[in-house]
């Protein structure tokens, strides 16, 4: 699956993606920062709803974290590769509704329009997210594009 045109898989210092220090706001526009919120998601700690998953998904592509999306991809719906685009800059994450996905739940939905930019072109990628919980953890099953 491809995520922008033409990148390798492989993430290295200098590799054209936007990495925030951790007092820097989050990318995925909670009001918190980077370290309060998608850092430490990033860094292996499984999330506590399904909406705070997506949060810590829009945040590693933003910051090229392919290893972090294959992570929290369910196994059953995960594609073999991941191909994310250093050119594809994400510009901006709306949560417009979560369905259940909370700690006590065992799946949930989550509606967001995810703006971006590549080169010349722009748009918004408008999407209702499936998460299921299993062995104690959030997991990304699929989406449903929606026109925006």
């Amino acid at each position: 699956m491809s995520f922008g045109p033409g990148a390798s898989s492989s993430r290295a210092p200098g590799d054209g993606f936007a990495y925030p220090a951790a007092g820097d706001p989050c990318p995925c526009g909670s009001g918190e920062t980077f370290e309060g919120c998608c850092r430490p998601a990033l860094r292996g700690t499984p999330a506590p709803t399904a909406e705070r998953l997506m949060r810590s998904r829009y945040t590693a592509f933003v910051v090229g974290d392919d290893r972090h999306l294959a992570a929290t991809w369910h196994p059953g719906t995960r594609p073999d590769d991941l191909d994310l685009d250093p050119a594809q800059r994400w510009t901006g994450l709306q949560i417009l509704d979560a369905e259940a996905g909370g700690e006590d739940d065992t799946r949930g939905v989550v509606e967001f329009r995810a703006s971006w930019r590549h080169g010349a072109d722009r748009g918004v990628l408008h999407e209702r997210s499936r998460f299921v919980r299993q062995s104690g953890r959030w997991w990304y099953l699929d989406g449903r594009i929606t026109p925006s």
